[in-house]
């Protein structure tokens, strides 16, 4: 009957993970789909690159979505099984706690291992894989020649252009340029203009013949107005630079001895995440016992509290770590004992406390 319970426990429990799992993993990809359309849309990345960032996303964040699958998943499967009094009947055959941890532990082992894989191994790998993607993609849409009938942002949106016809030759006609320079805004006409880049692939060089050039802060009377028979405009282009997101790049291997506080606490980041999986699902199984004629969703408001609780916790102490606000020796294991007190508070506090009221009322 024993190994029967474990496999049946297991099962419910892997697939109610599974279901959790799946909706929290369509919920990000709704995120990352707006977010890297938004970014495509604004830095004119090519098609092709958008779905591979829209991947590596996912497989950044899955370090945050295994944690609190695994946490809901054992929580709701042990609600179900407390809530149709399939868990009384197994208790009152001489289940004892053993049968209920066994396939819990095995399953938050495998699941610990598979995240130390994900945010030591994968995860870095991802996020430098998109990081160049990115850059490629920024570079590709800044140096595509300039479309007819399309308005073109350059310099990070500080400089338009509009061209309505574009020869075979790379000659553009009627052409608008607008430019910002804080309050001062400077709108350019012309008839004809030629688009190059310069040798080291950082600016661009609009060549404008024939127009106007008028310069002044929007709402005030003065203006000037210059006409030109040639007019250059350099636009630089501004290089990309995402210091959080180049150290997550970074291989765990390199992190390792590092005297750079920084470097120690996204190292830290990384160890404490599969410790974090198996301190919820070890504490999961005492958090998801109900009393009776509770629902099994009763648990599910207290489980989120305590991985935000985790969550924010790791995040700070990786803050004081970066900052060298904390020693070196203490790390994130403090916020491992943190949430354990926490929890067991939150598990054995209401029946020592229903304890202390019986004794009491019984002197």
């Amino acid at each position: 009957m024993g190994k029967i319970l474990e496999r049946y426990v297991l099962r419910e429990v892997v697939a109610t993970w599974l279901v959790v799992t799946g909706v929290l993993l369509v919920i990000l990809l709704v995120n990352q789909v707006v977010g890297v359309l938004g970014r495509a849309a604004s830095a004119q990345f090519p098609q092709n690159v958008v779905l591979q960032l829209i991947w590596l996303g996912t497989l950044q964040n899955l370090s945050i979505l295994l944690p609190v699958g695994l946490l809901l998943g054992i929580v709701l499967a042990f609600g179900r099984l407390y809530a149709d009094s399939e868990m009384a009947a197994a208790l009152a055959c001489g289940a004892g706690p053993v049968k209920l941890y066994l396939p819990v532990a095995l399953l938050a082992v495998l699941a610990a291992a598979l995240l130390a894989w994900l945010t030591l191994d994968l995860a870095p790998g991802a996020t430098e894989q998109a990081l160049s993607l990115r850059h490629e993609a920024i570079r590709a849409g800044q140096f595509a020649p300039i479309a007819p009938g399309k308005f073109r942002t350059f310099g990070g949106g500080n400089d338009v252009v509009y061209a309505q016809s574009v020869n075979p030759d790379g000659t553009l006609h009627n052409v608008f340029v607008e430019r910002s320079n804080g309050p001062l805004v400077q709108v350019v006409l012309a008839e004809r203009a030629s688009h190059a880049v310069s040798s080291d692939g950082m600016t661009h060089i609009l060549t404008l013949f024939d127009g106007e050039r008028f310069e002044g802060v929007p709402g005030s009377a003065e203006f000037r107005t210059v006409r030109f028979a040639e007019h250059v405009i350099p636009v630089q282009v501004p290089v990309g630079n995402d210091p959080v997101r180049d150290l997550e790049a970074r291989p765990s291997a390199s992190l390792l001895n590092s005297d750079d506080p920084k470097l120690r606490a996204e190292l830290d980041w990384r160890v404490a995440m599969p410790l974090m999986c198996l301190v919820l699902a070890v504490l999961a199984v005492p958090l998801a016992r109900l009393r009776p004629r509770q629902g099994r969703y009763a648990r599910v408001w207290i489980a989120i509290l305590i991985f935000l609780l985790y969550s924010q916790l790791i995040s700070v102490g990786k803050v004081w770590i970066a900052r060298g606000n904390a020693p070196r020796y203490l790390g994130l294991w403090w916020t491992h004992a943190v949430v354990i007190a926490v929890a067991l508070v939150v598990i054995l506090g209401p029946g020592v406390l229903g304890s202390l009221r019986y004794r009491m009322r019984n002197r």
